[in-house]
C-alpha cells in the first residue's frame, strides 16, 4: 500500500467520523427539541433502541435508509440531518475597530481616509466597503465615476453631496444610493469630522461575455 493511498483512506476514514458526529448531534438534538425520548423515535423508526443511541453517540454506522426513517420519525426531511455539515470555513470576515485597511484613492489627502472594511480575494469583485472620514472642510473633492450602485450611509457630521446635477444634504442616520458611473463626489463639508460608510456593490460579469 502507498503512503498516498494511505493517506487517502486516512482522509475518508476521517470524514466519515466527522459526518457521524454531525449525524448523531443533529438527530438527537431534533430529538430533544421534540421532546422525544430514545424509545419513542426507535419505535417509530423501526429500529432497535441501542442502535439509535449508538448512532447518536457516533458509535455506529448507519445506511441512507435507516436515516430516512430516522429524519421521517423526526418529522424532518432527509436533506435537514445535513443540513450545515461541512460549511467551508473563511465565510465570514472579521475586521476589528481600527483596523480596516488603509487605501489611498483619487482624492485622498491629509486629513481624508479611507478604510476598507472588508477584502474581497475572488476572482470577480462583488463590492466594497469603504469607512471615509473627511476632517479638512478646505479641501475639494475631484469627481468619482465607477461600475456598480453605491451605497452610502452618514455616521457622524453634516455633508452636501453631489450626484450628477443634483446635491444632497446628509446627516447623521441619513442614506443615499446612486449609480457609480454618474460623477459624484462631497461637495462641501457643513459639519466635520465627517464619518460615513460607502458601499459599492458591483454587477455580477456577465458569463457569456467573460468565456469569449
Amino acid at each position: 500500500m502507498t503512503a498516498y493511498k494511505e493517506s487517502e483512506e486516512g482522509k475518508a476514514e476521517e470524514q466519515n467520523k466527522s459526518l457521524g458526529r454531525h449525524l448523531g448531534t443533529t438527530i438527537r438534538q431534533l430529538r430533544l427539541d421534540h421532546n422525544l425520548t430514545i424509545a419513542e423515535v426507535s419505535e417509530r423508526a423501526g429500529i432497535s433502541r441501542g442502535m439509535l443511541s449508538k448512532i447518536e453517540n457516533n458509535l455506529a454506522a448507519t445506511s441512507l435508509e435507516t436515516l430516512e426513517q430516522l429524519a421521517n420519525a423526526l418529522g424532518v426531511t432527509l436533506s435537514k440531518l445535513f443540513q450545515n455539515y461541512n460549511l467551508p470555513r473563511g465565510a465570514a470576515q472579521l475586521v476589528k475597530d481600527g483596523e480596516g485597511m488603509e487605501v489611498v484613492r483619487r482624492g485622498t489627502r491629509v486629513g481624508h481616509t479611507y478604510h476598507l472594511l472588508a477584502y474581497d480575494q475572488g476572482p470577480h469583485k462583488t463590492f466594497e466597503p469603504f469607512l471615509i472620514t473627511l476632517e479638512d472642510s478646505h479641501e475639494e473633492f475631484p469627481a468619482f465615476e465607477h461600475p456598480g450602485t453605491e451605497f452610502i450611509h452618514m455616521l457622524e457630521g453634516k455633508l452636501e453631496y453631489r450626484v450628477g446635477k443634483e446635491t444632497f444634504v446628509l446627516s447623521r442616520g441619513d442614506s443615499l444610493t446612486f449609480q457609480g458611473d454618474i460623477p459624484h463626489r462631497p461637495e462641501s463639508f457643513i459639519q466635520t469630522p465627517i464619518k460615513f460608510l460607502a458601499i459599492i456593490h458591483y454587477d455580477a460579469p456577465d458569463k457569456n461575455h467573460s468565456e469569449e
